[in-house]
């Protein structure tokens, strides 16, 4: 029964953000846009932390692996967009459309992941400085960045497969520009199954790593409130306020759109919040730890000198 519905959709459409023509071409050019500078500034921190041997540090090591994840992340998003604008076309497979759903899955949760193991990085960098090399071994960061793969993967197999056994039988528009699990709203199946499993084990494996997050910024401003010195408060908080930069962009665009009442805001405001954290902050990201890293900034430099004029 499952397998006969399903064959009667054979693809859906993703209607996009806009139907009308001239706004199509502009978004068109703002997403082109938007990928190209999301690329180019993760894959120059990339290349900067690999070549300059003064950023192999756990810091580091965890912003090359959310720079790599930023870029896959926006390139599962927009790059389906980008062409189905080039051929004229909203279709996307079944089997396509849950391709992406996993994939998009599996980058969201590594960057929840990942936001906080840099914050659990930077608690052990603020308020136990002399144990940090110690503490941070490349061991547990290594550990720490594949128990992080493994999870996601598993849970974004676990989502996609719970959704695939599903019946679509009905309307295969999904009002959307990329295929995720609202896709649910579209079957014509029972979905008790998928709505706990998203509200238990989504909601734990997305919500653990905030509260991380937030326990980990509790303890390391207590840390700088001791410091006696308004220099050394400054100097200890500005190690980690591109991180906190970061953290507040992605889950003020999450929370806008997940915890507030459905009342309270539409469709319009639901896919702009979408735009910001899956388009907006993978792009933004680069530019706010490279402004605020001297370091990094400095090994952008020769990064980039060494393009313009190789040796």
């Amino acid at each position: 029964m499952s397998r006969t519905n399903q064959s009667s959709v054979s693809g859906f459409l993703l209607l996009g953000l806009s139907r009308q023509p001239q706004q199509q071409q502009l978004l068109f050019m703002l997403f082109l846009s938007m990928y190209l500078a999301t690329v180019l500034g993760n894959v120059l921190i990339l290349l900067a932390i690999s070549t300059d041997s003064r950023l192999h540090t756990p810091m580091y090591f965890f912003l090359s692996n959310l720079s790599f994840v930023d870029v896959c992340f926006s390139s599962t998003v927009i790059l389906k967009t980008l062409h189905n604008h080039i051929v004229g076309s909203q279709a996307i497979s079944f089997s396509g459309c849950f391709i992406q759903v996993f994939f998009v899955i599996v980058f969201a949760y590594m960057d929840n992941f990942l936001l906080a193991v840099m914050a659990y990085d930077r608690f052990v960098a603020v308020c136990h400085p002399l144990h940090y090399t110690t503490k941070m071994t490349p061991q547990l960061c290594v550990l720490l960045v594949t128990g992080s793969w493994v999870t996601a993967i598993l849970n974004s197999l676990l989502h996609t497969l719970l959704m695939a056994r599903l019946s679509f039988c009905a309307d295969n528009r999904i009002p959307h520009f990329f295929c995720d699990v609202s896709l649910l709203k579209l079957s014509c199946s029972d979905t008790y199954v998928n709505d706990m499993v998203i509200l238990t084990v989504a909601g734990l494996v997305m919500i653990a790593p905030f509260i991380c997050i937030l326990i980990s910024y509790i303890f390391i401003a207590c840390a700088v409130l001791r410091v006696p010195s308004t220099k050394g408060k400054w100097k200890a908080f500005s190690t980690c306020g591109s991180h906190l930069a970061v953290v507040s962009l992605y889950y003020g665009t999450i929370i806008a759109i997940y915890f507030n009442p459905s009342t309270s805001h539409s469709a319009e405001t639901d896919t702009a919040a979408t735009v910001l954290y899956t388009v907006v902050t993978p792009m933004l990201n680069p530019f706010i730890y490279s402004l605020r890293n001297k370091e990094l900034k400095g090994a952008l430099r020769k990064v980039t000198a060494r393009k313009r004029y190789p040796t």
